[in-house]
């Protein structure tokens, strides 16, 4: 019975050791289909990441305040991808995809500590387009080697603190029943429709640290666009609106993307959640946006493609000597 369950769970902290992962899809005819896919997604986001790293870290004009965020935003998409793109690759070549119950922990402090990392490193670049279109003058007084070590470090600091939230309340719960994860990766809600202990205070504090963390970091980037976008109207000439409009543009589109999908995702009740609907939003936070941050900057921003042109001549001259 669920009571006898519940109590040999309070003695012995998990009766599940390993967990199954149900996978991204069930029809055999797309398996292979699907490797291919996100295999080369996977390869695309390592590639794209690493190589903005590279070029930020060896190119003396990408030195300015925002190509440091820019880096670490690299950093952060290929690591949380990296976190669940491997995993999602195996389900789609074994016919049972096991995770033992400590690396289903770790998976999820990983996940949850780069996803919140991510918010908060996107509302750090938009106070830095602040800074820059709205304060010219004073952007390198205002942002300062300093500054930009206190923001980043204030970054990884909410998302550490998120992940031990999130993650620290899961382990507290008990799993003696169904190990069959509906999902392709360890993420919070699919694991407490597994739990047979109480979970309210884990879906409390899913609302309560994924409401502050979601719309703290919206007003932010909010207030951040209303200033540029007044600075920019009042701009005389076409070609200066442009040029500003175009360093925001890809800004507010990963934001977009990122948002609106973890909004759908966990700000609303886990019973009402549609696994399938859910899967497929979570593919674009996963996998899909750490590989279009890369190429989104990198084919937008001059000085990145005259970096890499740079370095693409040499690599050639080279070559032919």
């Amino acid at each position: 019975s669920l009571k006898l369950c519940k109590t040999m769970a309070s003695l012995n902290h998990s009766t599940v050791t390993l967990f199954i992962l149900e996978g991204l899809t069930d029809q055999p005819e797309l398996q292979v289909f699907l490797f291919v896919l996100f295999l080369g997604i996977y390869v695309v986001t390592v590639v794209g990441n690493l190589g903005m790293i590279l070029l930020i870290g060896i190119g003396p004009q990408l030195k300015s305040p925002m190509y440091y965020f820019l880096s670490n935003l690299s950093f952060v998409d290929l690591c949380y991808s990296s976190a669940i793109t491997p995993k999602l690759l195996v389900n789609f070549i074994e016919d049972k995809n096991i995770i033992s119950y400590n690396e289903c922990m770790t998976q999820l402090f990983f996940f949850c500590f780069f996803i919140v990392s991510e918010f908060y490193m996107l509302t750090a670049m938009a106070y830095d387009r602040y800074v820059a279109i709205c304060s010219p003058l004073l952007y390198n007084v205002i942002m300062s080697q300093r500054v930009c070590c206190f923001l980043a470090t204030a970054v990884y600091t909410m998302g550490t603190f998120a992940a031990l939230v999130h993650t620290s309340s899961m382990v507290r719960l008990s799993f003696c029943g169904p190990n069959v994860i509906k999902h392709y990766f360890c993420d919070i809600i699919p694991l407490l429709k597994l739990s047979c202990s109480s979970t309210y205070l884990d879906e409390l504090l899913l609302v309560i640290v994924g409401t502050f963390n979601v719309f703290s970091t919206t007003i932010a980037i909010f207030i951040s666009y209303a200033f540029i976008l007044s600075s920019i109207l009042s701009i005389q000439s076409a070609e200066g609106r442009s040029k500003a409009f175009s360093t925001c543009s890809s800004h507010l589109a990963a934001v977009a993307i990122l948002y609106g999908t973890v909004i759908f995702m966990y700000l609303k009740p886990p019973s009402s959640s549609n696994m399938t609907q859910e899967k497929v939003a979570s593919i674009f936070y996963t996998t899909v946006i750490p590989m279009l941050n890369p190429l989104i900057y990198s084919l937008r921003n001059k000085d990145v493609k005259d970096v890499l042109k740079k370095i693409m001549r040499c690599t050639m001259h080279n070559r032919s000597m």
